[in-house]
């Protein structure tokens, strides 16, 4: 006797790692501090398939020009004294045959990411690599839970956008002030709850935990997403699992950044 499959459970899917060097050709600022980049180059083989994927950006130090180097049994190669930073983002869109890939940028003010974004002009190279590897969530849920902050934004609403006609999406996402509230298109039933910060610093507030807290969820089996700061991620996730009764095999918390520490990243 086999053990049946969970149509529920999450796919993993595995990339071959490939880099990239783009060139930005159209840069528009979706709200006062959410900057999107279009980047044309070679995007063949490219596929991201979930909605939570990261791709690594590189960001070469002051005077050295982006380049591609060889990838080795510990990841890219680079010369000594030209190690770019790296970050992760969430691919926003893009169009394998049109060569085009559009990334998101929160303009916080700080950080090697933010400030190439807030520098950045058409023209502007950037070398990405991956995604390594995607998590297909299937659309076998009774409904869907998503939280987060601005950092989340690309995934959540990705998300929000590919969910298929039907499908019961409650989601909380914070964000600065009413100025960063984005819009989307879906086909999807979605309950959307912005809250805002309204001059509190990133990462200080209850109000992501509060609002999940207060909401009535629908009956059935549900997935939840949650993702940005980690304590906001690590909270959220422990109210659902210890007091609404979620599987914990359908709750993924992604920490994208913790308060008060640089290139933080933890998934549970």
């Amino acid at each position: 006797m086999t053990d049946s499959i969970d149509p529920r459970a999450p796919q993993r899917i595995r990339h071959d790692t490939r880099m990239r060097l783009l060139e930005a050709v159209e840069i528009t600022d979706i709200t006062p501090k959410m900057r999107r980049v279009r980047f044309c180059g070679d995007m063949a083989g490219f596929a991201s398939p979930g909605h939570a994927d990261h791709i690594k950006a590189f960001f070469f130090p002051k005077g050295v020009e982006p380049k591609l180097v060889p990838i080795g049994p510990r990841g890219a190669e680079f010369a000594e004294g030209e190690r770019p930073e790296m970050r992760d983002y969430t691919p926003r869109a893009w169009d394998v045959d049109r060569g085009w890939i559009d990334l998101d940028f929160v303009l916080h003010g700080d950080g090697p990411a933010s400030s190439w974004a807030a520098e950045a002009k058409v023209g502007s190279k950037l070398v990405i690599g991956g995604p390594r590897g995607s998590v297909v969530v299937p659309s076998a849920y009774d409904w869907y839970l998503l939280a987060g902050d601005e950092t989340a934004l690309p995934a959540l609403i990705r998300r929000i956008e590919e969910l298929p006609a039907g499908s019961k999406v409650i989601a909380v996402i914070e964000v600065a002030d009413a100025a960063e509230e984005q819009g989307f298109e879906t086909a999807a039933d979605v309950a959307l709850h912005y809250v805002h910060r309204n001059g509190a610093a990133a990462g200080t507030t209850r109000l992501v935990l509060d609002a999940v807290k207060a909401l009535t969820f629908p009956d059935g089996v549900a997935y939840a997403y949650i993702a940005g700061e980690v304590g906001m991620s690590q909270a959220v996730r422990a109210h659902l699992q210890d007091e609404r009764g979620f599987d914990p095999q359908y709750i993924k918390a992604a920490g994208y950044w913790r308060l008060g520490m640089a290139d933080a990243h933890e998934d549970h």
